[in-house]
């Protein structure tokens, strides 16, 4: 494990603040140069979806040494629920969600702690977001005056493998009698690092967050031939590419102006040679929705399209369509809870109403199939740094500002904590 920096400042107390959360901000304050460290050492030992064995051993024995009831070996085998009854019983369970996997990318931090894995590293800050729920667990277990149960969700695999939706088919939200631990979660909030937002903020919106995330696969087959005989060929690529342009009419002509909808082809493929038509062409791509009815038409519109283009060609097209996470929509009631208690929290400037969904995805969607849930963005911006300058979330130069996790800490167990 990398030595401690040094503790970042707290951010600005409300004037409102209670004495028991100023003390439980002073507490989060002292362990930081401690979660700092162990965010680094999670960063330097990235794994990828499914395969996150030793971070989901690092987070059992944090969960072991805290005291607190765990469970390990779910979602085929990485996941990791913690569980922390209330002073008094209640059937109120606050769920707190953490991913906890990396992404196949070569870091090009330069840091002393950069990627121990060749080609894995932790680019979207989920050595951040496990930290930060590991920081609350060690918080709440502190307390002896819980109002609420706590459970903790260590999920992995978000990055494409659907490690919420295998947990919520597990029975992780379900309590214990239904394959999780305790009482069964009401209420579940997550939170992600966001590179563009001022550190010591947070923000969400109700309703579409971030949106659906589905992905195809289009084959289109004609006849092969000689590049100096076009006319006896029935040439893929020329069809495929008429079909990359039509599609581009699907958000300029079949969705709403008022609605959002994404449709990008990110693969062609085709051909051996400068003088061969080859017989078929391959197109890959992504479609985004904020809805599922506009999910819906996009996958008929992609089909519809495809076919008909390729048929004009004299070509024939074969879709294959991936199913990928649904839209991440927050819960009404969860979401004004956010936000009454990030104000108290982090002060009204601090707490931001972020005007417009994301078209990028999250699999905490899952999680709303079943109980209110609420996701919500992290400011990570240094102060005075250029949002347009900084690493994003995939890069291969990002890195988790450790400063954000004290605000994180606090932000969560304020979830977990507020009675209202």
């Amino acid at each position: 494990m990398t030595t401690a920096p040094a503790s970042p400042a707290a951010p600005a107390i409300p004037a409102d603040m209670s004495a028991a959360q100023t003390d439980l901000r002073a507490a989060i304050a002292a362990d930081a140069g401690r979660l700092a460290a162990l965010r680094r050492d999670i960063h330097a030992h990235p794994e990828l979806g499914f395969a996150e064995h030793r971070t989901a051993g690092l987070i059992a024995k944090e969960l072991a040494d805290l005291g607190i009831e765990h469970k390990t070996g779910m979602a085929r085998g990485t996941g990791v629920l913690g569980y922390l009854p209330a002073a008094t019983p209640t059937a109120t369970t606050i769920a707190l969600r953490a991913d906890i996997d990396a992404l196949p990318i070569e870091e090009r931090t330069g840091k002393p702690y950069a990627s121990t894995n060749p080609g894995v590293m932790h680019a979207c800050g989920h050595d951040g977001h496990t930290t930060i729920l590991l920081g609350a667990a060690r918080a709440l277990a502190s307390l002896s005056d819980r109002p609420h149960n706590v459970l903790f969700v260590f999920q992995p695999a978000e990055e494409g493998g659907g490690g919420g939706e295998k947990l919520c088919d597990e029975g992780a939200l379900a309590g214990a009698a239904g394959g999780g631990l305790g009482e069964p979660a009401t209420m579940i909030y997550g939170l992600h690092g966001w590179p563009r937002m001022q550190l010591g903020h947070a923000g969400s919106r109700p309703g579409p967050l971030l949106a659906s995330t589905d992905e195809f696969d289009i084959t289109v087959s004609g006849v092969g031939g000689h590049a100096a005989m076009p006319h006896l060929a029935r040439d893929p690529i020329v069809a495929a590419s008429a079909v990359v342009l039509a599609l581009q009419t699907i958000a300029a002509r079949s969705i709403s102006p008022v609605d959002a909808g994404v449709c990008t082809v990110g693969q062609f493929n085709a051909g051996t040679a400068d003088n061969i038509i080859p017989e078929s062409a391959r197109l890959s791509g992504t479609v985004r929705a904020l809805t599922d009815e506009t999910r819906a038409l996009l996958e008929a519109r992609v089909r519809e399209i495809a076919a008909s283009v390729s048929t004009a060609h004299g070509c024939t097209a074969a879709v294959d369509w991936h199913t990928g996470y649904p839209v991440t929509r927050n819960h009404e009631a969860a979401t004004d809870r956010f936000f009454g208690i990030a104000r108290r929290t982090i002060g009204e400037a601090s707490t931001e109403l972020v005007p417009e969904p994301s078209m990028g995805g999250e699999d905490f969607s899952y999680y709303g199939r079943h109980i209110p849930a609420c996701f919500f963005l992290l400011g990570t911006l240094p102060a005075g740094a250029d949002p347009d300058r900084v690493p994003l979330l995939h890069q291969p130069e990002f890195d988790f500002n450790d400063d954000a996790i004290p605000v994180g800490v606090e932000l969560m167990c304020a979830m977990a904590t507020a009675n209202a």
